[in-house]
């Protein structure tokens, strides 16, 4: 299923930079940064359960703020996409 992850980590002092980053690090383990906060990321059930308890434990709930949207498999109907980033594809073929 795909999965839309954003997050919006209080950044004011050194502490939550720090979670800044270790959540980014994870998100980037597991999908495709779209915008700046926001990840598309293409999990199974298993994978999203992990992803979200190492999200929560990285987090601050007095500060931070995390979203899960679950668009699930058939995805491709629910996005739409403008301007001049390409669009991403997760299942498309990833070239390194």
């Amino acid at each position: 299923m795909l999965v839309l992850i954003t997050y919006d980590v209080n950044t004011e002092d050194a502490s939550g930079k720090k979670r800044l980053r270790q959540i980014a690090k994870q998100c980037v383990n597991y999908g495709q940064r779209v915008q700046c906060s926001v990840f598309e990321c293409l999990l199974d059930s298993a994978q999203c359960k992990s992803l979200q308890a190492k999200l929560l434990s990285i987090m601050d709930t007095e500060k931070d703020s995390l979203r899960f949207y679950y668009l699930g498999n058939r995805y491709e109907s629910k996005i739409e996409h403008f301007g001049c980033k390409p669009a991403y594809a997760p299942e498309g073929v990833l070239m390194i």
